[in-house]
């Protein structure tokens, strides 16, 4: 299965070529290119602004709103060349790929005229206040509340698993609106600013010793009436896009770093042997076979898009690719540990300092583990956020496949 390209499409393809060779570092495409750390410093603070300039950041979106009114197609080619770049595509994740196009969906003009300049500027940074200490996987039983005094909501509560919560200028937050609607319908999707009294916002420590999730407690914080996005007790509808947004991968590019680690595994397996192990290489091929059970997966659900089409099929390949692709993943990070065995331990092993997937937060310095171990810790993650494998099976079963639901233990 391989895409058709149009020759208008290959021209684009060239022109990003052209500009990212232009504008990346001296070097950059030279075989094993690494920048010092202030080099590198100064390429993350300066490259938003670059991307910007270029109008590559949320060239999807319609030119009346900053965009590019990139085709489909031309959006898979922009992805490609990044990906085959190696360089960074989004100024802000959470602001370009979740709440960005939540807002194109669902806003007001006047939400869209506030906040969609400076997403794509890069001047305003966003988290996401979904989940609760006990509302995680049961999102909807959620206890934040937003009462509206006069012009502005009123938000108590606590969120956990905030990402870049302690550099946000806002937050996309639900909160429960109608505490006397069943628990789906009573909920709002407000756009909150973090600069203010009555937000408090502590990091979470994790193993390997990054502390970018975060816990964030409202207490009587405000929001402007008009931040509700979609309409009041609408936010389980318009979280469901968000969620949408975040567990979509790009079609032609979202396996490439999982055969950039397969390379590298290869390779280390070679060289200390462990590719003698019969069931090292069959964990291997293992891993190699699911990559591109995901290559081909992600053209199939493009192809459906660019026919307009929505089987059940590719239905049921949306609700389970999250699923596929984390516990997929997770796998193969405890495959990396086995291959290198005890020197999974030191600190220099791997890919040297860099390893596919780990471009987040620094770790704490001086913390002794290596990149290939921190995206072995951040792996267990991957089958949590985004929705759990057990709560993806049951959407699956249920939506899908018509399973009655599961039967609710009975309360006392």
């Amino acid at each position: 299965m391989e895409l058709q390209y149009a020759p208008e499409d290959e021209a684009f393809r060239s022109e990003i070529r052209g500009w990212l060779e232009a504008n990346l570092p001296a070097g950059w495409f030279d075989e094993g290119f690494e920048m010092a750390p202030e080099a590198r410093k100064a390429f993350n603070e300066g490259w938003p602004a670059k991307l910007f300039e270029g109008g590559w950041i949320c060239a999807t979106w319609p030119k009346e709103y900053g965009g590019k009114g990139l085709t489909t197609m031309q959006g898979v080619v922009l992805s490609e060349e990044f990906a085959r770049a190696k360089a960074p595509l989004r100024a802000d994740f959470f602001g370009d790929t979740l709440v960005g196009p939540t807002i194109l969906q669902w806003g007001t003009e006047e939400q869209k005229k506030e906040f969609l300049p400076r997403i794509l500027n890069g001047s305003m940074r966003w988290c996401q206040g979904f989940s609760e200490p006990n509302s995680g996987s049961d999102l909807a039983s959620l206890k934040t509340t937003a009462v509206l005094d006069g012009d502005e909501w009123v938000i108590n509560g606590q969120k956990v698993w905030t990402t870049g919560g302690h550099h946000a200028d806002y937050c996309f937050l639900l909160t429960r609106t109608d505490p006397d609607a069943p628990k789906h319908k009573g909920i709002s999707y407000l756009l909150v600013p973090m600069h203010q009294p009555g937000v408090e916002v502590r990091g979470i420590t994790q193993p390997d010793g990054t502390a970018e999730f975060c816990e964030v407690f409202f207490t009587d914080a405000r929001c402007p009436k008009d931040n509700v996005v979609g309409g009041v007790n609408n936010g389980w509808k318009v979280a469901n896009s968000t969620l949408a947004f975040e567990r979509g991968m790009s079609a032609t590019t979202g396996y490439r770093r999982f055969e950039e680690e397969y390379r590298l595994m290869v390779e280390a397996a070679t060289a200390n042997g462990a590719i003698h192990d019969a069931g090292i290489r069959q964990r291997l091929m293992e891993y190699y076979t699911k990559i591109q059970i995901l290559r081909i997966n992600g053209l199939r659900s493009l192809s459906s898009t660019l026919a307009g089409t929505k089987d059940m099929g590719v239905i049921a390949l949306g609700a389970s690719n999250k699923m596929f692709w984390s516990e997929m993943h997770k796998a193969a990070m405890e495959l990396a540990l086995d291959i290198h065995g005890p020197a999974s331990m030191l600190v220099d092993t791997g890919a040297g300092t860099s390893w596919p997937g780990t471009a987040r937060e620094k770790r704490r310095p001086g913390y002794p583990v290596s990149p290939m171990m921190s995206a072995f810790f951040f792996s267990r993650s991957e089958t949590i956020w985004g929705g759990t494998s057990q709560i993806q099976r049951n959407i699956v079963g249920e939506r899908v496949l018509g399973l009655p639901k599961e039967p609710q233990s009975s309360q006392p």
